[in-house]
């Protein structure tokens, strides 16, 4: 069996078709566990146990199983306890949750990778803890976790191969039929995997070039930044003194 370039062209619109479906599930997963895993994150940092304790259990629960599992226990075990869930819903939810658990942690380094100097300086200023960590916290700790997450975005990208065993027509589903209608594996696979070079390797530098802008901006150099300069804060003091964005 060789590689046929006769072939690809035939093959060419189903392998497509299970790029969109990849790229649609990729997008609407991390736009959802972006927004799940910031709570999560400062409920893991928080003094309350009834907060932190189930946002804890959440993450270490997610982050010590296999994604694999998660994805066949939402799909093929719950139909026994009378939960049936489509394909797309078990999908989406399943990789939306583990997700989360793990952009949780990286947003939580982010925050705690701020200096609490900051923090300390904004209280004594009568600063309510939700004006810190939205006003000052918050956007300096974002600038800190793009890199994580932009790498976080390819390796879901990948990941979404998971979904071809609940059935759903993603890339490698698209090519696993294929293989097992024309025996062309060689061919298929190996235009799966350009394909899939296609989107992660441009994006992959476009991470690496955000990375090292952020790491040439002063704001990220220390108290001072790297010219010497003070830190700006991100918010100027009103007529009555009121702090703003």
């Amino acid at each position: 069996m060789t590689f046929d370039w006769s072939a690809i062209p035939g093959m060419m619109p189903a392998l497509l078709a299970g790029l969109r479906v990849t790229v649609l599930a990729t997008v609407v997963v991390m736009a959802i566990a972006l927004v799940v895993a910031l709570p999560i994150a400062l409920a893991r940092m928080s003094r309350h146990a009834l907060l932190r304790v189930p946002a804890t259990i959440y993450v270490q629960v997610l982050r010590g199983t296999p994604v694999l599992l998660q994805l066949f226990y939402l799909y093929y075990v719950l139909p026994f306890a009378g939960i049936k869930l489509s394909p797309w819903t078990a999908g989406i939810i399943g990789m939306s949750a583990a997700y989360s658990a793990y952009l949780s942690e990286i947003y939580r380094a982010g925050i705690e990778a701020i200096d609490r100097g900051q923090t300390e300086a904004a209280l004594s200023l009568g600063m309510s803890r939700v004006q810190v960590m939205r006003i000052v916290v918050l956007p300096q700790a974002f600038r800190i976790v793009i890199p994580p997450i932009g790498n976080m975005f390819i390796g879901l990208f990948k990941d979404t191969s998971l979904l071809s065993i609940l059935t759903i027509r993603e890339l490698m589903f698209e090519g696993q039929l294929l293989a097992a209608t024309t025996f062309r594996h060689i061919t298929i696979f190996t235009v799966i995997a350009v394909l899939y070079l296609a989107v992660c390797w441009p994006s992959a530098s476009i991470i690496d070039r955000l990375e090292k802008r952020l790491k040439a901006t002063p704001h990220d150099a220390g108290p001072t930044g790297s010219t010497g300069s003070p830190r700006r804060w991100p918010f100027t003091f009103g007529p009555s003194g009121e702090a703003t964005a």
